[in-house]
């Protein structure tokens, strides 16, 4: 069933409860501390210039400079993510953090973008299905959705069962590292890391099948309802104006950003189906 968000107002809505002087969440507060793996492009990483960027933190930066917020980036140590998060060093969880199987453990923003889990090998390994990792050695990051879903319990608990060893490294760029120097015959992943890994180094491929389907969504403490609500409103409001497809498209994700579908606006049309149009129109002419 489609939801019916009156997205159109949202920003003159935030806008108006300023100016009235009302009390909200985007009046009282002034800063936003996003928690992120540093070890993670195209959503989080060190650029060459020093500096923390990435699809999920040029996104929250939009999102704070519609609220009038001061965005603060601090990476953390994926496997402590929790922690964090229930400390309140962080205000969120933002790092292409996977919803499926953790649906009741955080308060989650709309889904964002289409994911799934894929296997990475070297082109010339032989190693062309699932089936072939038989006695492989897979590596994997800690606390991550592929770990998830290969560990006991998992959905892919009996694949990876036939594996040699399932190794888990702190971060994927550890993890590739270790595959280029044949240390490990390949790497469970998510699709976009994938896709940006193998477009930086070449002599790798993604395996055809995939290992699972699942969304990305922003993770926030399960009393942070009216956090997670405002940012949910400011993220339909980049999508109608835009934004969201400009950084979908500057990162490559335009076809994986999943953001505003299935949601209407008070008009009936879905969010971001008029500013797709109009881009497609425009890139046309």
């Amino acid at each position: 069933m489609k939801k019916r968000f009156m997205a159109g107002a949202i920003a003159a809505a935030l806008a108006a409860s300023m100016t009235l002087g009302s009390v909200s969440m985007a009046d009282e507060r002034t800063t936003f501390t996003v928690g992120f793996d540093a070890e993670y492009p195209p959503y989080g990483y060190m650029d060459d210039d020093g500096e923390y960027t990435g699809f999920d933190l040029e996104l929250a930066q939009a999102v704070c400079d519609l609220l009038g917020w001061e965005l603060i980036k601090t990476p953390i140590d994926w496997d402590s993510k929790d922690l964090e998060l229930e400390s309140g060093s962080i205000d969120c969880i933002w790092s292409g953090f996977t919803i499926n199987g953790r649906e009741d453990n955080y308060a989650w923003s709309y889904p964002y973008v289409d994911n799934s889990q894929v296997i990475v090998v070297a082109e010339d390994s032989g190693i062309a299905s699932l089936d072939d990792l038989a006695g492989k050695i897979v590596g994997v990051q800690a606390a991550s959705a592929a770990l998830e879903l290969l560990s006991e319990g998992g959905d892919q608990a009996d694949l990876a069962a036939t594996f040699g060893t399932l190794q888990e490294f702190a971060d994927y760029n550890t993890a590739f590292v270790e595959l280029q120097a044949g240390s490990i015959d390949a790497v469970a992943m998510d699709v976009g890391v994938a896709q940006y890994q193998i477009k930086e180094k070449e002599g790798y491929i993604i395996l055809d099948e995939e290992l699972n389907s699942e969304q990305y969504g922003v993770g926030f403490r399960l009393d942070d309802e009216e956090l997670r609500d405002t940012v949910n409103e400011a993220l339909l409001a980049l999508v109608e104006d835009g934004t969201v497809a400009e950084l979908a498209e500057k990162y490559e994700l335009s076809d994986m950003v999943c953001l505003g579908e299935g949601i209407l606006d008070e008009a009936g049309t879905e969010i971001g189906t008029e500013a797709a149009e109009t881009e497609t129109e425009t890139a046309a002419e």
